[in-house]
C-alpha cells in the first residue's frame, strides 16, 4: 500500500530518518517545520474555534459561562487521564514505525483503540456519578450549581468515549508522521464543533436577508447545549478518523488476511509509558482543580474572567503543544531507528523553535489582551480583568514553550516518570501555595502572578532534564530493523 503512491517531501524525509540515511542538518530544520507546521496551524485553527465557542456561551451571560469555567478543570483532569492512556500506544507505534516494524505497530494500534475506549467508558461513568455534587465541591455558588452539573454529567457519560477515540485517533496519525491528515481532522473537528453549539446553544433565529425571511435552527438549551455539541462533533471525527486510519493509512491501514495478535508486552509497554502521563495529567489537572476552588471565593466575575483568560491564554501556548507533538513523533521514531544523536539533535530544534513561536505569541497577546477578551465576553468587568492578568502571564510564554516541548521530545523517547515528576513538583509546590498566599492581598491578579512564575520554574526544571541525555539512554520498546512489511 505504501508504494502505490509519490511520496511527498516529508515522508522521504521520514524515510531516510528509519533507513539510516544521513540527515544534515537543513534537512533536520526541513523536516522538523515540515512536521510542525500543519499542527501549529490546526492548533490556532483550534483557537480560534474555541474563541467562537466560548463567545457562543458568553452570550449566554456570566452565570453560564461561570458554570462552565467551575467544571472545566475537572473536565481537564479527566481528559488528561485519557490522554495518559493514549501516550503509551502512539509512542509504541512511533518507534515501532521507526523500526519498521510495520505489522507490530498495526498490532499496537488495535490494542490501543480496545483498551482506551474501555477506560475511557469507566471514566464516564465515574464522572457521570459526581456530577451532582461537584460544583459543590468546588465552591459553586447555587445559582451555576444545575447547570454545571448538567453539562459535566452529559460530556463525562457520552463524550468521553468518543473524545478518547478522537485523540487516538490524531495520534496515531502523527505517530506515523502524518501531521496533515492529524491537522485537517483536528480543524473539521472545530468547525463542527462551532456548528453543533450553535444550534444545540442557541434557540431558532430568524432574520431577513435581500426581502427573504430566514431562519436559522436552534434547540436553545443553552449550557447543555455546549456540552451536545462537542459530544456530535467528536462523534463524527472520531468515526472519520478510524476510516482514515484503517482503510486508507499506507503504513498502519489494516490488511486483508494478517494475523494481529494482542500482546501483553504491548499492553505492559504502554502502561510503562503512559502511566506517568496520566497521573501528571491528574496531578496537574487536580492542581488546576484547586486552583479553581481558590478563585471561586471571589465572585462570579472573577470566575469567568479566569475561565475565559485562560481560553484566550491558549492563543499562545497551542502552538506550543502543536511543536510538541512534532517532537514526539520525530525523536520517536529516530529512537526507533536507534539514532540517539540525531533524536537528541531534533529535540533540541524542535524545543528552540516551541521558545521562539511562543515568545512571539506571548508579545502578541500582551498587545492584544483587551480585544481577545472582547471577542469572548461583552461583559466589561469581565473582559477588564481577564485582559489585566493576560498581560501577566505573557511574559512567562517562552519558558511554558520549553516545558511542553521538551515534554513532547522527552516522551518520543519513553522518558515520562522524570519530566512528569517534575510538572507535578512544580505546580503543587510553587503554583499553588503562592497562589493561596497572594490570592487575599490581589485577588485574581495574585493567582496569575503565581502561575506566570510558576511556568518560569517549570521551563528550567525540563531544560535541565532533556540536558542531561540520561533520556536517550533507555531501549527503545521498538528498537531493531525489522521486514517493513
Amino acid at each position: 500500500m505504501e508504494g502505490c503512491r509519490r511520496k511527498n517531501r516529508e515522508e522521504r524525509l521520514l524515510e531516510d530518518l528509519r533507513e539510516g540515511r544521513p540527515l544534515p542538518g537543513r534537512s533536520r530544520a526541513e523536516l522538523v517545520a515540515l512536521l510542525a507546521v500543519p499542527t501549529v496551524l490546526a492548533e490556532l485553527s483550534t483557537i480560534a474555534m474555541e474563541y467562537i465557542d466560548a463567545g457562543m456561551v458568553g452570550r449566554i451571560g456570566k452565570s453560564g459561562a461561570a458554570a462552565i469555567g467551575l467544571v472545566a478543570s475537572t473536565t481537564w483532569f479527566f481528559w488528561g487521564l485519557l490522554r495518559g492512556a493514549t501516550t503509551g500506544f502512539s509512542v509504541i507505534v512511533s518507534q515501532r514505525i521507526g523500526a519498521r516494524r510495520f505489522r507490530e505497530a498495526r498490532a499496537a494500534l488495535l490494542q490501543g483503540v480496545a483498551a482506551s475506549f474501555a477506560f475511557a467508558a469507566l471514566l464516564g461513568a465515574l464522572g457521570a456519578a459526581i456530577a451532582a455534587p461537584l460544583p459543590r465541591w468546588l465552591g459553586g455558588s447555587p445559582e451555576i450549581a444545575r447547570d454545571a452539573t448538567r453539562y459535566f454529567a452529559a460530556y463525562m457519560a457520552f463524550g468521553l468515549p468518543v473524545t478518547v477515540l478522537h485523540i487516538l485517533g490524531a495520534r496515531m496519525l502523527q505517530a506515523a508522521g502524518d501531521m496533515r491528515t492529524a491537522s485537517v481532522f483536528n480543524v473539521l473537528a472545530c468547525a463542527l464543533d462551532v456548528a453543533f453549539n450553535y444550534i444545540f446553544i442557541f434557540p431558532s433565529t430568524r432574520f431577513a436577508f435581500r426581502g427573504a425571511s430566514i431562519v436559522l435552527p436552534g434547540l436553545g438549551l443553552g449550557v447543555l447545549g455546549a456540552a451536545i455539541g462537542t459530544i456530535a462533533a467528536e462523534a463524527v471525527v472520531a468515526a472519520a478518523l478510524a476510516w482514515a486510519l484503517f482503510a486508507r493509512h499506507p503504513i498502519l491501514g489494516l490488511r486483508r488476511g494478517e494475523p494481529l495478535r494482542f500482546e501483553k508486552a504491548v499492553l505492559l509497554e504502554a502502561l510503562r509509558i503512559g502511566l506517568p502521563v496520566a497521573g501528571e495529567s491528574a496531578v496537574m489537572t487536580g492542581a488546576m482543580v484547586a486552583s479553581t476552588a481558590i478563585v471561586a471565593p471571589l465572585g462570579t466575575v472573577a470566575l469567568a474572567a479566569n475561565s475565559f483568560a485562560v481560553t484566550a491564554e491558549s492563543l499562545c501556548y497551542m502552538p506550543g503543544y502543536g511543536i510538541g507533538s512534532a517532537a514526539t513523533t520525530l525523536v520517536g521514531q529516530a529512537f526507533g531507528a536507534g539514532r540517539r544523536a540525531l533524536a537528541r539533535s531534533l529535540a533540541w530544534t524542535c524545543t528552540w523553535t516551541g521558545v521562539g513561536v511562543m515568545t512571539a505569541t506571548g508579545a502578541l497577546l500582551f498587545a492584544f489582551a483587551p480585544e481577545a477578551m472582547a471577542i469572548l465576553t461583552p461583559d466589561a468587568d469581565v473582559r477588564a480583568a481577564g485582559a489585566d492578568v493576560l498581560r501577566i502571564e505573557a511574559f512567562a510564554e517562552p519558558a511554558f514553550a520549553a516545558s511542553i516541548v521538551a515534554s513532547g521530545a522527552l516522551r518520543g523517547a519513553g522518558d515520562t516518570l522524570v519530566p512528569g515528576a517534575l510538572n507535578a513538583l512544580s505546580m503543587w509546590g510553587v503554583r499553588l501555595p503562592l497562589a493561596a498566599l497572594l490570592v487575599g492581598r490581589h485577588g485574581l491578579r495574585g493567582v496569575w502572578i503565581a502561575m506566570a512564575l510558576e511556568l518560569c520554574v517549570r521551563g528550567a526544571m525540563l531544560l535541565a532534564r532533556q540536558h542531561s541525555r540520561s533520556w536517550s539512554r533507555r531501549r527503545a520498546g521498538g528498537a531493531g530493523k525489522g521486514t517493513g512489511t
